[in-house]
């Protein structure tokens, strides 16, 4: 047998054994698939037998999602400050970074991600929609988020984005922009950049899981819910060590309707959603 022959057979036995691992695993995969939806299905059926009504559907799941540290970014820091001040000047003032503008305003930064911007009138306006000119300065700042969402009246408008991470909704850290007239007034929030995993740290618990820990909560009177309208996967952000690092955190958010409520897996605490921005 020539060498190239012995060579070609080899390379279909090796095609053959991947092809034999490869089905086992996606086997494997569409088990743990089947085992998750039942586990869901178990503990929305023991919700609605206890009062609490949910569908299966409404849950999104979100991965082995894991906690994450967050280190300051002088990058991003630039990078937001340039969207709405062009070039400027910084001044570091310990933990605060400020960058000024004279004709056109300030934006400061502090640990943690937390940044204020105010603008003098007139320097950004929403004349192409306010929708559209958020998405614009959200893109310039180069920040993550989910759609930008406008409420109130026209001339005293506030646009909120929910920050994300790869996709992944970091549900208590929104960005709030503040519309006076046809002018951007200002700014607030925290960019979520420069994350690294952290060794040992908490990774998402399964949805039945975070269900049936919710029902708990209820059981003891700590939340009084009838129905969910629904559960995601994500991350709640805090503040960690002296330096004020942030940190985000596997967590669940549910939907009720008697509010939004959020299940810190790295807690184990269940608490009602608050903003941090």
């Amino acid at each position: 047998m020539s060498g190239s022959s012995i060579k070609t057979m080899v390379i279909a036995v090796l095609v053959v054994i991947n092809a034999f691992f490869l089905t086992f695993i996606i086997i494997d995969t569409a088990a743990d698939a089947r085992s998750e939806r039942q586990a869901i299905e178990n503990a929305c059926s023991v919700l609605r037998s206890n009062g609490v009504s949910v569908d299966p559907e409404t849950i999104k799941g979100g991965g082995a999602l894991r906690m994450m540290r967050a280190s300051r970014s002088d990058e991003a820091e630039s990078a937001i400050a340039r969207a709405f001040l062009g070039s400027a000047n910084m001044t570091d003032k310990g933990v605060i970074y400020l960058y000024e503008n004279t004709a056109r305003g300030t934006a400061e930064f502090s640990s943690g991600g937390a940044f204020t911007i105010l603008l003098n009138e007139g320097v950004i306006t929403n004349d192409g929609g306010t929708q559209k000119t958020v998405s614009r300065l959200l893109r310039a700042m180069k920040l993550e988020t989910r759609e930008p969402v406008v409420s109130g009246p026209p001339g005293n408008e506030i646009v909120t984005a929910v920050s994300t991470y790869k996709g992944t909704s970091v549900f208590n850290c929104v960005i709030e922009f503040v519309f006076r007239g046809n002018s951007l007034e200002s700014a607030k929030g925290r960019y979520m950049t420069e994350l690294e995993a952290v060794d040992d740290g908490a990774v998402i618990s399964t949805a039945g899981t975070a269900l049936l820990c919710f029902l708990a909560a209820v059981k003891r009177d700590e939340i009084e819910c009838a129905r969910i309208f629904s559960i995601e996967a994500g991350y709640r952000h805090s503040i960690a060590g002296s330096l004020g690092d942030g940190v985000i955190a596997p967590a669940w958010l549910v939907t009720a309707d008697s509010g939004q409520y959020i299940i810190d897996d790295a807690a184990g605490e269940i608490r009602r959603l608050t903003v941090e921005n």
